[in-house]
């Protein structure tokens, strides 16, 4: 192949002095002066940034343009499988079946409803494709009908930088209400009089920190709340029996809530229970009772409680549901005779259903390893629920569940158009031991005619953040590597909630390094086993779980054929340093404070992906990135490339690919994010298969 020339980034030394320790950082110039004004237009990039990774794109393509006629037959399959005119299963509310359809061929969902129980009588609430028509980016993060169902809103982006614009329509005239809410946070809710319209704002800096109220049809925004602690973020919503609205105030580690009583939407919030640090807590109203999931008291795997108080301060709480180590209750949904609660129990789950006399019973399936979750609703004064249920093999199904009489009603089955016949595959359960003897599962999924003598190519995938758990869940997109006589797995390591609250809590801040060590231990464990060999093992992660492909590039670099690093959060030293940037306060729990903390300096500085690269030969590494990204902005991967490149004492390529006209998510529409997907599975196969050597 002919030998091509990466784009080589110019230094400028910048020095940093902090904590009485010295760093110096060659790229720190790829970071925009005014980069808060490019995440709301991203054509005020400096250009000399901007040429750069133009450059840096340029290149990515033509490294890559051997790969695009696999990327095309890939993206083929993916979209083979969905199915073109989808629509979402019929939410009943009051006289009102609510629902999202898409046309064939359509990027983005129709919102609609129709007479309860009826197939016709069809209208239109949102059209998002004729919102969406001439912008390379649109997305709707939140849009819901007024409890009166006389109101429509709906939050849209058209950057991807997560500034969310909230409009308001009459559905009798299909008139938008008022002026639009600008710099929203995509987060509202409507009082459950129809009246009032409750929004978050973010500020310059990109943090969700005022709630305001304006009138739904159209007024003057009041500001109801501020929040002074610019670690803390905030939501609105309104309990399931509509007698309260709530703010909810929290970080990663400690959460607040206060109230508004529905009888009164326009008095003033009332704190709940008071924040104190390392308690979290949420409430939901169930009618004479508060119901409330707490660790308070010791509970790693959370509690719940009740409280019949008017405002249920923390001596109010009564225990309910005790805490258990080991069962992590993951939330509750109420209904007006039944609560549901979600549990997760050595990373599978199940749902608990009781009633008010206190009897209950579980809702479970028998395979390997699923994901089991319920799928909300509207109404509150109803026995059904609804859940969906699927497996690594087993496509989603959406079932309506009778609470009173355990009846289970299948509402839909997810349609693969192109075929899919789950005996073709197989999924299992395994456990990694760790360094320390903790136990790792890893879900596998493949075809059930792979050897497993180490000749499969082996993809693994990795997140371990913010209790974030990796759910064994059905993939159109993982089915195109397995297909191909891959293996697929996940290793639900430290740093999510896979096998509850500790094992989260066992891989953040001093004990961060657990979330690599166990990635690197599922990765030894699959080899020891067949599943795979070290240098054929394309390892995947995004977001936080970039962060753990720049940490394990660096640990084990022998182990990896390919590493793909979607908006790697790698920088994480100068990022947990900058207190302008959107996250870095609130994110110091999970993390530290390497602005005030010497420990957390040293500790971050040690690992952090960016500065800890070394002369060593990484294996092939593609790094991606949205211009508009508020949570891992561009510099970042482009930084870490950089510096790979300069360093890497090996022949592999280094790549990196900016999306200029998307942020954290990539591409907006279903089919456009599918086109990224399946250049990242291209280049891995293009890494495992050496495509990249003359």
């Amino acid at each position: 192949m002919t030998t091509l020339t990466p784009p080589a980034a110019h230094k400028v030394p910048t020095i940093i002095e902090q904590l009485g320790r010295v760093r110096t950082d060659q790229y720190a110039w790829m970071k925009d002066d005014n980069w808060k004004e490019v995440l709301r237009d991203p054509t005020k990039l400096a250009e000399d940034i901007r040429a750069h990774l133009d450059a840096e794109n340029a290149y990515t393509k033509a490294m890559l343009a051997p790969t695009e006629a696999l990327q095309a037959q890939m993206f083929a399959e993916m979209k083979g499988r969905i199915k073109e005119d989808d629509s979402s299963v019929p939410a009943p509310d009051g006289a009102w079946d609510y629902y999202a359809r898409y046309e064939p061929g359509g990027e983005h969902p129709i919102h609609a409803r129709r007479p309860r129980g009826r197939d016709d009588g069809e209208q239109v609430l949102l059209d998002e494709p004729a919102l969406a028509i001439g912008k390379p980016f649109f997305q709707v993060a939140a849009s819901r009908h007024s409890p009166d169902h006389e109101l429509y809103a709906w939050a849209a982006d058209e950057q991807g930088s997560e500034y969310y614009t909230i409009c308001v329509k009459d559905l009798a005239s299909g008139e938008i209400l008022g002026a639009p809410v600008e710099s929203a946070n995509g987060d509202f809710a409507f009082s459950p009089d129809s009246a009032w319209l409750f929004w978050v704002w973010r500020d310059e800096n990109a943090r969700p920190s005022r709630v305001y109220r304006r009138a739904a049809r159209g007024g003057e925004d009041v500001l109801i709340y501020e929040e002074a602690d610019e670690g803390m973020f905030l939501g609105v919503g309104a309990t399931s029996d509509d007698s309260h609205i709530i703010i909810h105030v929290g970080d990663q580690e400690t959460t607040e809530s206060l109230l508004i009583p529905a009888a009164d939407p326009q008095s003033a919030p009332v704190v709940a229970q008071p924040r104190e640090k390392g308690v979290k807590y949420g409430l939901d109203r169930w009618g004479d009772r508060w119901v409330i999931r707490t660790n308070a008291d010791g509970a790693v795997d959370f509690k719940l409680a009740t409280s019949e108080a008017s405002v249920p301060s923390r001596e109010t709480w009564r225990d309910w549901i005790a805490h258990q180590p080991g069962r992590y209750i993951t939330g509750f949904a109420l209904y007006a005779g039944h609560i549901v609660r979600a549990e997760r129990v050595d990373a599978l789950d199940r749902l608990v259903v009781a009633d008010r006399a206190g009897g209950e019973h579980v809702v479970s399936f028998d395979e390997e390893a699923y994901a089991l979750n319920l799928d909300g609703g509207y109404e509150y004064d109803t026995a059904v629920t609804r859940f969906v249920y699927q497996s690594p093999t087993t496509p989603r199904r959406w079932f309506d569940y009778d609470m009173a009489s355990r009846e289970r009603t299948l509402r839909k089955t997810q349609e693969i158009p192109s075929g899919h016949d789950p005996a073709l595959y197989v999924a299992r359960r395994l456990q990694a031991p760790a360094a320390d003897g903790e136990l790792v599962p890893v879900t596998v999924l493949m075809r059930a005619d792979t050897p497993l003598d180490g000749s499969a190519p082996l993809l693994l995938y990795g997140y371990g953040a913010y209790g974030h758990a990796m759910e064994p869940t059905f993939s159109i997109r993982s089915l195109s590597l397995v297909d191909r006589g891959w293996i697929w797995a996940v290793a639900h390591v430290r740093g999510g909630s896979d096998k509850g609250w500790g094992w989260f809590l066992d891989g953040r801040k001093d004990k961060k390094e657990n979330t690599f060590t166990d990635f690197i231990a599922a990765a030894e464990h699959l080899c020891a086993h067949g599943y795979g060999r070290p240098g054929r093992i394309a390892a995947y992660g995004g977001s936080a779980g970039g962060m753990l492909m720049g940490a394990i590039a660096n640990l084990r670099p022998d182990l990896w054929g390919a590493i793909i690093a979607a908006v790697p959060f790698v920088d994480v030293l100068n990022t947990m340093s900058d207190t302008t940037l959107p996250l870095t306060p609130p994110e110091w729990p999970e993390w530290g404070d390497p602005t005030r903390d010497a420990q957390a300096y040293d500790r971050i500085a040690g690992y952090s992906p960016y500065d800890q690269v070394a002369e060593r030969p990484y294996p092939p590494i593609l790094a991606t990135g949205g211009l508009s990204d508020p949570r891992v902005t561009y510099w970042e991967p482009a930084k870490w490339v950089a510096r790979l490149r300069e360093r890497t004492t090996g022949e592999a390529p280094i790549l990196l690919r900016i999306n200029m006209e998307a942020g954290h998510g990539g591409a907006s529409g279903r089919y456009d994010f599918l086109k990224e997907i399946a250049l990242d599975y291209a280049f891995a196969v293009w890494a495992l298969e050496r495509g990249w050597a003359p």
